[in-house]
Protein backbone atom coordinates (compact mmCIF):
# COMPACT_ATOMS: atom_id res chain seq x y z
CA UNK A 1 0.00 0.00 0.00
CA UNK A 2 1.33 3.64 -0.91
CA UNK A 3 2.53 5.89 2.24
CA UNK A 4 0.01 7.92 1.37
CA UNK A 5 -3.05 5.86 1.60
CA UNK A 6 -5.68 7.19 3.75
CA UNK A 7 -7.93 4.99 5.55
CA UNK A 8 -11.92 6.19 5.08
CA UNK A 9 -12.91 4.51 8.07
CA UNK A 10 -10.41 6.86 9.86
CA UNK A 11 -11.96 9.97 9.10
CA UNK A 12 -16.36 10.54 9.32
CA UNK A 13 -15.76 12.65 6.00
CA UNK A 14 -13.81 10.72 3.85
CA UNK A 15 -15.92 7.59 4.85
CA UNK A 16 -19.17 9.23 3.96
CA UNK A 17 -17.34 9.82 0.71
CA UNK A 18 -16.32 6.58 0.28
CA UNK A 19 -19.40 5.11 0.96
CA UNK A 20 -21.71 7.27 -1.03
CA UNK A 21 -19.18 6.07 -4.67
CA UNK A 22 -21.25 4.64 -6.94
CA UNK A 23 -18.33 1.57 -7.28
CA UNK A 24 -19.26 0.83 -3.38
CA UNK A 25 -23.26 0.87 -3.52
CA UNK A 26 -24.03 -0.83 -6.95
CA UNK A 27 -22.37 -4.30 -6.87
CA UNK A 28 -20.81 -5.59 -9.92
CA UNK A 29 -22.76 -7.56 -12.51
CA UNK A 30 -22.12 -11.30 -11.95
CA UNK A 31 -22.07 -13.55 -14.85
CA UNK A 32 -24.78 -15.74 -15.63
CA UNK A 33 -23.97 -18.86 -14.16
CA UNK A 34 -26.52 -21.42 -16.02
CA UNK A 35 -24.66 -21.08 -19.11
CA UNK A 36 -21.14 -21.88 -17.28
CA UNK A 37 -22.79 -24.92 -15.96
CA UNK A 38 -23.93 -26.29 -18.98
CA UNK A 39 -20.99 -25.58 -20.96
CA UNK A 40 -19.02 -27.83 -18.25
CA UNK A 41 -21.66 -30.48 -18.06
CA UNK A 42 -21.40 -30.97 -22.33
CA UNK A 43 -17.47 -31.09 -21.61
CA UNK A 44 -17.80 -33.47 -18.55
CA UNK A 45 -20.73 -35.96 -21.09
CA UNK A 46 -17.95 -35.50 -24.20
CA UNK A 47 -15.20 -36.86 -22.18
CA UNK A 48 -17.17 -39.59 -20.67
CA UNK A 49 -17.93 -40.63 -24.59
CA UNK A 50 -14.08 -40.10 -25.41
CA UNK A 51 -13.33 -42.24 -22.84
CA UNK A 52 -15.74 -45.10 -23.52
CA UNK A 53 -14.90 -44.78 -27.30
CA UNK A 54 -11.44 -45.74 -26.31
CA UNK A 55 -11.63 -48.53 -23.82
CA UNK A 56 -14.42 -50.16 -26.31
CA UNK A 57 -12.21 -49.73 -29.31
Amino acid sequence: MPENYTDPSGNTEAFRTFTQTPEATAPAESPSRPPLIIGAAVVAVLLVALVAWLALR
